[in-house]
């Protein structure tokens, strides 16, 4: 069973959720645009021994709280790791007031069908278990839509549901990422397929679900989900927006939260002294919280 009193933060709390899940390839990014270069470290060990650093310097920051966080989403790696001795989850939840979440899935498929399913994911029974163990109280997991082709939507929704079904297996709640890339000419056509699907699966459906969507080209389009009684709460990635224009169309979707991750450390940077630091974080914390609660 998920924790009750987590629920109800993320099905009422006032803010947004933190995506603090890079991994991978999408680690040195992050790291330059915090100011490290590739230079200056060397091998996987070192780069997430950066990266955990940035993420801790921003889970205890004094911006970042449940006032305004509900909720972080967290790489395996730093899952496992602990801030100020104190293992992650336990930190953000107990210390910050934050609901923490676990990134799943191990990337992506080559494009078929106008979509990116997510590659098989071994072991995750066994990485479920270990989440639940660490306090943990849902997970997130992304493929990627590049075309409105209901084939391949339909592909993925099932895909996502699957996994979603197995996460919620160990008493945990799924967050589904069926993310639509904003630059496609038939964006529009892909998130009507993409919703009609979703609302297929949720007929069906025990329990609740999360999900985590691009932002809509219509506002309020997917209010259908917003309100879905088998939906705990719909949250919205910013998709390669800057963090005005993100927080501008976030507004305009009544009900859905933010879950930013780029255009939430966008102007962080390592060379910042800490109270310059929590001075940017803050600013991005409030205009993202806006947004939220508009």
């Amino acid at each position: 069973m998920t924790n009750a009193k987590m629920t109800e933060q993320v099905r009422n709390g006032r803010g947004f959720i933190a995506a603090l899940d890079q991994s991978g390839g999408s680690t040195p990014k992050a790291l330059k645009l915090y100011g490290i270069s590739e230079s200056e470290y060397s091998g996987e060990e070192q780069m997430f021994d950066l990266i955990h650093a940035m993420r801790a310097r921003i889970i205890k920051s004094p911006a970042f709280t449940g006032d305004k966080v509900v909720g972080a989403i967290l790489f395996e790696q730093t899952m496992d790791r602990t801030i100020d001795g104190v293992p992650t989850a336990t930190y953000l939840w107990e210390r910050r007031g934050v609901v923490p979440f676990l990134k799943i899935d191990k990337g992506l498929e080559p494009e078929a069908d106008g979509v990116q399913l997510m590659k098989p994911i071994p072991g995750l029974d066994d990485l479920l278990a270990r989440a639940v163990k660490a306090g943990i109280f849902g997970t997130k997991e992304r493929s990627v839509i590049h075309a409105a082709n209901r084939k391949g939507i339909a592909a993925i929704v099932a895909q996502q549901f699957e996994i979603g079904r197995q996460v919620a297996a160990h008493g945990l709640m799924p967050i589904l990422e069926p993310e639509v890339t904003i630059s496609i000419p038939d964006k529009a056509e892909a998130e009507a397929i993409l919703q009609e699907e979703i609302l297929k699966h949720l007929e069906g459906l025990e329990g609740q679900v999360m999900l985590k969507l691009s932002l809509p080209t219509v506002p309020d389009f997917y209010q259908p989900l917003v309100k879905h009684p088998k939906v705990l709460k719909v949250v919205a990635l910013s998709g390669g927006y800057s963090r005005d224009e993100a927080n501008r169309i976030l507004a305009q979707n009544h009900g859905i939260i933010a879950s930013f991750s780029r255009a939430l450390s966008e102007g962080l940077s390592a060379q910042q002294s800490d109270a310059e630091f929590d001075a940017v974080l803050k600013d991005a914390v409030d205009s993202i919280y806006a947004a939220s609660i508009t």
